[in-house]
């Protein structure tokens, strides 16, 4: 049996864009639509017809697929993306790979057949091991990550200036002890922030070997490292945890312990999730806008489902700006934001 894969190779094109082709879609030239054509002429093919009804039909869904459902940062960009979604008339199927690469496979094909479009945010942020999994057929824009050699538009928040402003701010407060937790190692989020902060504090501060605590992004992390922080184990005047929850995990424990966050230890975060704004002291961060991220996503999903080829030359970085408050000015901060890159 003839095969959609023989009349690619006839044609010498990729399967994905044989299935643009004989599926109608207008993001094909039209010299490459007739030699597909001729292709499958030649070679007798006859698509089949229950495989073709599942691949044109339209199901007014997107799929969005995350390392977690749970908690305030990926709440937010759900927030974003339905914002978008519902406007166009669409619905929303989420997926959960629980932060395992193992399991993202299976969120991808659990999808096929249910949804027009995906939405992916890989549990390390790098896409290269999916590139075999996604189907080529599938308008698919990425978040908070980059497909490597595959041509897919992401969005991203641009996580080395972030880390770096937030780190200048802090040194700029005449803070010389500033202490990093980092996220999880193979988060690419967590490495780009934590060469923003050592790059900061060897050009700024002329530190060479800043100390970094361990971090996971959960909140049990930040009252860790507040543990050490107490036990004097960590000499520090100021922290800037990789993410609000690590920072707020941080902030409860040494509240608790009776020390003033915003004057003797200076506390920043990243993200600028609801919360931050919501604790005492107000939180000291990086606003990305995660709503913002989730958006911004959906908007290109939209154009791809409307028939754009958008690739990796459509991806959009978005700068994070800081956001100045008590748990580093102390109790008089006026909560003003100041750019990217500024300290």
């Amino acid at each position: 049996m003839v095969t959609i894969r023989d009349v690619a190779r006839e044609a010498g094109v990729s399967v994905a864009t044989v299935s643009r082709a004989l599926n109608g879609r207008t993001n094909v030239t039209k010299d490459t639509r007739e030699a597909i054509e001729a292709a499958a002429k030649a070679l007798n093919f006859v698509p089949h017809s229950g495989a073709r009804s599942l691949t044109i039909r339209q199901t007014d869904t997107i799929g969005v697929i995350l390392p977690d459902l749970f908690g305030e940062f990926f709440s937010e960009i759900i927030r974003g993306i339905d914002m978008i979604a519902h406007g166009a008339g669409k619905h929303l199927l989420l997926g959960n790979m629980h932060g395992s690469s193992h399991e993202t496979t299976s969120a991808i094909r659990a999808m096929r057949g249910r949804v027009d479009g995906l939405l992916l945010m890989p549990p390390d942020s790098t896409a290269e091991l999916l590139a075999d999994h996604l189907d080529p057929g599938m308008p698919t824009v990425l978040l908070n990550a980059q497909a490597g050699e595959s041509d897919i538009p992401f969005v991203a928040v641009d996580n080395y200036r972030g880390a770096r402003a937030i780190t200048e701010h802090l040194i700029a407060c005449g803070r010389k002890r500033i202490v990093h937790i980092a996220g999880p190692k193979h988060n690419r989020d967590a490495r780009e922030r934590l060469r923003g902060f050592t790059d900061a504090m060897r050009e700024k501060a002329g530190e060479k070997h800043p100390v970094v605590l361990p971090g996971d992004f959960t909140e049990s992390a930040g009252r860790e490292a507040a543990q050490l922080l107490l036990a004097g184990q960590v000499p520090a005047d100021a922290v800037f945890a990789a993410n609000d929850v690590m920072a707020v995990g941080l902030i409860s424990v040494l509240d608790d312990a009776g020390v003033l966050i915003g004057r003797k230890m200076l506390v920043a975060g990243f993200d600028d999730i609801p919360l931050a704004r919501h604790i005492t002291p107000r939180l000291t961060t990086m606003q990305s806008n995660i709503a913002q991220l989730g958006s911004t996503a959906a908007m290109l999903l939209l154009r791809m489902l409307r028939g754009e080829p958008l690739g990796m030359a459509h991806g959009v970085v978005l700068s994070p700006t800081l956001a100045g408050r008590e748990s580093t000015l102390g109790p008089d901060a006026s909560g003003a934001r100041t750019p990217t890159g500024s300290g």
